[in-house]
Parts: structure tokens; C-alpha cells; sequence
């Protein structure tokens, strides 16, 4: 599927008081921006991000990160974000999953959703899947004791 350039996408989610913008500045430090010490659950590769903004409506007492690589993907949920100013309990990021260490530290994550990631079907593409076993390795660096990775797919 190619993605639909949309112009302007960089600059407003760099505007928006929803994204964070210094990520690597955040890490061990997530609570500060929560506000609490309530478990802190990611989506990588969130897409639009219907998924994650159902999870913080129904669990507020759960704190939601949604990880997106593409800004013309991420600004359709800033801006359904910006439509719930009192939803306290999600931000956004633009990033690529590679680096998802240097953001979180080991143990600050309580859960990782990865909805229906870009299959790679490629052998030589394998090392980009977020199942990969290096992204894998990297999950379990991050994760908190307990914690675990709920992984959907409609490639079979």
C-alpha cells in the first residue's frame, strides 16, 4: 500500500502538545510526563490510531504511548487525539521501532501492541519485521517483569 503524502503532517505534529518531541530525553522518565506511576502500555506501528485510543478511553488507569514511523499516518491521530482534550493518558511519537531503546528504559513498559504490522514477505526483508528476533530481544530489554507483547496479523 503506498502511504498519501500529506502536506503539512511534519510541521503540525511537530506543533502538537500531544507528540513528544525529545524521546530520548523521556527515557526513565515517563512517569514524570503521566503524571503517576500507572503501567505504561505501547503500540508500535499504530497506524491511524483507533486502536490505541480505544484502549486509553476504556483503561484509564493505564498510560498509552503509540509509536508511529510515517507522519502522514501519525497526524490522522493527532488529530482525533486533539478531539478528547480530556483523555490524559495517551501521547504520540515519530519514530522508527529500531530504536525503541534508547526511548524506553529496561523495565518501563508494561505491554506492547503490535496490530497488524507490514508483513515483509521477502526472506531479504526479514530483519524489518517487528517480529524479527532482533526487535524481539529489544521488547524483552524494555518490558517489565510480567509484562508481555499481544501480536494480531491478517497475513497468514
Amino acid at each position: 500500500m503506498r502511504l498519501k503524502n500529506v502536506p503539512g503532517s511534519r510541521e503540525a505534529i511537530a506543533e502538537s502538545e500531544y507528540t513528544i518531541k525529545n524521546e530520548t530525553e523521556m527515557k526513565g522518565k515517563w512517569h514524570e510526563l503521566f503524571g503517576n506511576s500507572n503501567p505504561i502500555h505501547i503500540e508500535i506501528g499504530m497506524g491511524k490510531g483507533s486502536f490505541i485510543m480505544e484502549m486509553a478511553r476504556r483503561n484509564p488507569n493505564i498510560n498509552y504511548i503509540g509509536i508511529e514511523k510515517y507522519s502522514s499516518v501519525l497526524i490522522r491521530a493527532v488529530e482525533k487525539r486533539v478531539q478528547e482534550p480530556e483523555m490524559n493518558n495517551l501521547f504520540f511519537i515519530r519514530m522508527e521501532a529500531e530504536y525503541i531503546e534508547d526511548v524506553f528504559d529496561k523495565g518501563e513498559v508494561g505491554y506492547i501492541y503490535l496490530n497488524f504490522s507490514d508483513p515483509w514477505p521477502k526472506d531479504r526483508h526479514a530483519k524489518r519485521r517487528l517480529t524479527s528476533r532482533q526487535f524481539l530481544a529489544r521488547y524483552v530489554n524494555i518490558l517489565a517483569e510480567g509484562g508481555g507483547v499481544t501480536f494480531k496479523t491478517d497475513n497468514v
